[in-house]
């Protein structure tokens, strides 16, 4: 009986370690067995950072300016009575462009004139008097500040008189104009545009990564629609404010037009020539994973792939140059990266 029940015990603790070893392995013999669970090495294409020189050109989208321009405009209400301006023509600097009807300005004036000169005469008998104590210092005192009075309302009528003439501020080209001779016109009516382009300038956004590198005499080359050679210029001022929006900073440059071929308004494709670099870390585009918090690369290391945040700078047609995040002498895994996960293994053929 007892023979029995030590067999029966046996029997059941065998059928136990069985289950054990079936579906509880230990972790020795999961080693001993097939390994099923290590993933299998990722084949790549992989490229070894080199220095390399940069052509340091920072690309921008501008707008040309003209150097000056004015939108005529009257201060004051009127008729005009000469409009001696021309379109598209070149005007000197206070040459007479518009002329409004100042009748009515100059006959006050005219009446001032007379109560002034009559002020006057009046005045000098009483200074004469005032000598001799023929009157008091208070009716000398009113006499004169009677003709102070009429001395300022004449000055008055006299800028007013001035306001009827609209003279060019600059030597610059007139454009179309919006009124004709003998047209009522109100305060600020728009008759004409006086613009200045020679030089014309370009306007154009920058990064603020930028902002240490661009400053005054810094040299620019952009192109038009239309135009077929490149234009040279430079950067004539630079905006001390960036904006909190964009993040970039308004640029101006300028550039000579004395054959008047470049038109104010224009599209530009700017390029700016700065400093070349001689030590770029460069890599291929495709190998930059963009992601919400950022960029970043797979590099190979100790036969393993690692994930590495970086900042990105200058772009070519083909390549991408990284600021910070990777060094000479780094491998860079250009393709398979899709599948690519921190320390998973990689193999490849040979380097770019």
């Amino acid at each position: 009986m007892k023979l029995k029940t030590l067999i029966i015990i046996v029997i059941v603790i065998g059928a136990l370690l069985g289950v054990k070893y079936i579906f509880f392995p230990s972790q020795a013999d999961q080693t001993k067995g097939p390994q099923k669970g290590k993933a299998p090495a990722s084949a790549v294409s992989i490229y070894v950072i080199k220095p390399e020189k940069l052509e340091n050109t920072l690309t921008a989208s501008g707008t040309i300016v003209a150097n000056e321009e004015v939108e005529l405009k009257p201060e004051i209400a009127g008729k005009i009575i000469s409009l001696p301006l021309k379109e598209g023509t070149e005007v000197s600097k206070n040459q007479l462009l518009v002329k409004i009807n100042d009748a009515d300005f100059q006959a006050q004036y005219k009446k001032l004139q007379l109560q002034y000169d009559l002020a006057d005469k009046n005045l000098k008998r009483q200074q004469e008097l005032l000598k001799v104590s023929g009157i008091s210092q208070s009716d000398f005192d009113a006499s004169q500040n009677a003709e102070n009075t009429i001395k300022a309302d004449m000055e008055y009528v006299q800028s007013q008189i001035a306001k009827t003439e609209i003279h060019a501020p600059f030597t610059g080209i007139i454009g179309l104009k919006n009124v004709s001779d003998g047209a009522y016109i109100s305060i600020g009516t728009t008759i004409a545009t006086v613009l200045q382009i020679d030089p014309v300038k370009i306007d154009f956004a920058v990064s603020e990564r930028y902002a240490p590198y661009i400053k005054k005499g810094v040299k620019v080359i952009f192109n038009i629609a239309g135009m077929k050679e490149d234009m040279n210029g430079e950067v004539y001022a630079v905006e001390p404010k960036i904006d909190m929006n964009t993040r970039t900073f308004m640029v101006r440059a300028i550039c000579p037009n004395k054959e008047k071929k470049i038109f104010t308004g224009a599209f530009a494709e700017v390029k700016v020539l700065l400093k070349d670099i001689d030590d770029a870390v460069m890599i291929p585009t495709e190998a930059v994973i963009t992601e919400l918090r950022g960029k970043k690369v797979f590099i190979v290391k100790n036969g393993k792939a690692k994930s590495v945040a970086i900042e990105t700078g200058i772009r070519t047609s083909e390549k991408v140059q990284v600021l910070n995040g990777l060094q000479i002498g780094d491998t860079v895994v250009t393709t398979g990266i899709m599948q690519l996960k921190t320390d998973v293994p990689v193999h490849f053929s040979s380097p770019k």
